[in-house]
């Protein structure tokens, strides 16, 4: 199964929305250089497929990539249901997802708008595993 980068996205602080950019380097144990969610834990990179963005996008949201404030958005590839160490490869760049799902411990101005958000439910996250530099349009391949 091989997927697809529609977006990187970053931000400055947390609990944000995260705001695209050409490209994100990704330093192994750390995450993405710049971005408020880096440094030595497990959700060093937070991924969110474009199918789940249209789940809300139905319920009537203008909502896009980086709304959820995920630092990928991906399509092509059922990222809910790829176990817990499962290694993602997009260029130079490999991934570890280590968690999926997250406890939202206070409700964002999504789930304010919609009643729900995706984020909780579908929203991956990973450790960067070995670095290099990501861009919209780049290939995604289960290793």
């Amino acid at each position: 199964m091989a997927g697809m980068v529609i977006a990187v996205c970053v931000s400055k602080e947390k609990g944000e929305r995260k705001t695209p950019s050409e490209s994100v380097h990704l330093r192994e144990n750390h995450g993405i250089i710049g971005d408020a969610h880096a440094g030595d834990w497990h959700r060093q990179v937070s991924l969110l497929a474009l199918e789940s963005i249209a789940k809300m996008q139905k319920l009537g949201l203008d909502v896009g990539p980086g709304d959820f404030a995920e630092n990928l958005t991906t399509q092509g590839i059922d990222l809910v249901n790829l176990p817990i160490g499962t290694l993602l490869g997009i260029g130079a760049v490999q991934l570890e997802i280590s968690q999926i799902g997250k406890v939202c411990h206070t409700r964002c101005a999504i789930f304010y708008q919609a009643g729900d958000c995706v984020m909780p439910k579908e929203g991956v996250f990973a450790k960067v595993v070995s670095g290099g530099i990501i861009r919209p349009q780049d290939e995604i391949q289960l290793l």
